[in-house]
This record gives C-alpha cells, structure tokens and sequence, in this order.
C-alpha cells in the first residue's frame, strides 16, 4: 500500500548508477530510509525534491522483507535553493540535516522535533544563521532528553542565578564556581538566561536582532558538548561550524 506523508529530506547518497539511497524525517513515521530508483534520470517523479532539507509532501511503499522502502514520488513544498545558498547557509544546513540524522531513531514520529525544524527552516531562509541554530541545538537538546537544569550546580544543588557556572566536556551539567574540574569552560550569566528566553519564546522572536558569532556561543559549545557525549562521535558540521570565519 502507497503511503503518503509531510518530509524533509535529510541525506541522499547515490545507490548503482542511477539510483540514490535516501533517509527521509517523515511526519507520519519518523525517519524513513528508502530508494528512489532512477532519480538520478527521472525529472518527473522527483526533480529537484531530493535536495537536503528539502520539505516534501512523499509518496512511498514498504515491502515485506526489505528494510528499505520504495520511494515512488515527492511533491516540494518548500526548497532552501529558493533563496541564494551562502556557504555559512550551507554548513547550517548541514548541521540541522546531521543532528537529525544523528539523534532520531529510525520509524519513531516525532512531531516536536517535526515543527522545530520547519520552524529552523524557515529561520534559515535568510543571511542570518546564529540565533537558528542556537535555538535549534537548545530544543534538540532538550527533546532528546539529554538538557539538564542549567539553574542549578549538579554537584551541591546550589542555585546559579546569576553566579559564575561552569561545564566539563566529559560531565552533564553546570557547576558552581566551588566544584568545577580542571579545563572547565565557563558559561556566562547572559547566555543561561538567553537559554531561558528561547524555551518561553518561538524562534520569530529573534528574527531582525543582530546575533554576531560570539552572542550564545558558550551556549552552543556546552550543547554540542552534550549531545557528542550521547551519541558517542564527533558532529563533522559543528567543527566547520566553529572553523568558519563566519
């Protein structure tokens, strides 16, 4: 039986000579692996809507025995190529495709997850790429079950509020000035209560605001931190993140 479902396309890889092994985050079934055949030649079943991060209204058949599904045509909705694609644009997009990738099961719907990346998306239409993916890192995070409280020393229990905090890249959470380890990083006052903002607020709310690298990027460094120690690898997008000079 044919299936039909809201998708992004997260990753495609050329399968034979003219077929491409996609991984698809459905609404309906979470992220769906399948193949397109002939995509590569076939503009009419497919066109330009295998792009990453592309969304798509995905037509697809599971067959008995096979862990692959067919895939046997899809509708744009919505293409990040309908804007001009900047390389800092590109690694963003990159690194939204590889934590879903990375941190969703396969065949679990997730319509949380689902409308943060519609609503990153749709955040990273434009030059800007920060305040995107600072939120979008902050909610995965979150989602996934892996934030811990970030108002409270996960060694004493004393209240940060306002006060110095730390984190280690091998521990969870923050710390007091009084039990932080060697090599810790410090993470600022404004940059917990920035953290505090985007759980209250949706992303729009940030839409205009000057946000330079550097605004959240302790933040960032802490979440990235968290969600490597998780999945047990290194995010290849969160490195050139860090390396560009953007």
């Amino acid at each position: 039986m044919l299936k039909e479902s809201e998708a992004i396309v997260v990753r495609t890889y050329p399968l034979r000579e003219a077929d491409l092994l996609v991984t698809l985050f459905t609404r309906t079934e979470g992220k769906v692996r399948g193949v397109a055949r002939s995509a590569k030649k076939s503009k009419r079943r497919f066109g330009g809507a295998l792009e990453p991060l592309t969304c798509v209204r995905v037509f697809y058949e599971d067959r008995e025995g096979q862990e692959l599904a067919r895939l046997d045509s899809c509708e744009v909705l919505e293409s990040p190529l309908a804007t001009e694609v900047s390389y800092p644009r590109a690694v963003a997009l990159g690194h939204v495709a590889e934590l879903l990738d990375e941190l969703l099961p396969d065949r679990e719907a997730n319509d949380a997850v689902f409308r943060l990346a519609l609503s990153v998306l749709a955040g990273l239409r434009g030059a800007e790429i920060w305040a995107s993916l600072t939120y979008f890192e902050l909610w995965m995070t979150r989602l996934m079950g892996y934030l811990p409280e970030l108002t409270d020393c996960i060694v004493c229990g004393r209240t940060l509020n306002g006060s110095r905090a730390f984190f280690h890249a091998l521990a969870d959470g923050l710390v007091c000035a009084n039990d932080k380890r060697l090599a810790s990083s410090e993470m600022s006052a404004e940059s917990r209560a920035l953290a505090a903002q985007m759980f209250r607020v949706p992303l729009e709310t940030f839409a205009g605001q000057a946000w330079p690298k550097t605004k959240g990027a302790d933040l960032r460094k802490f979440l990235v931190q968290t969600l490597q120690r998780h999945i047990e690898k290194k995010l290849v997008t969160a490195g050139m993140l860090e390396k560009g000079g953007f």
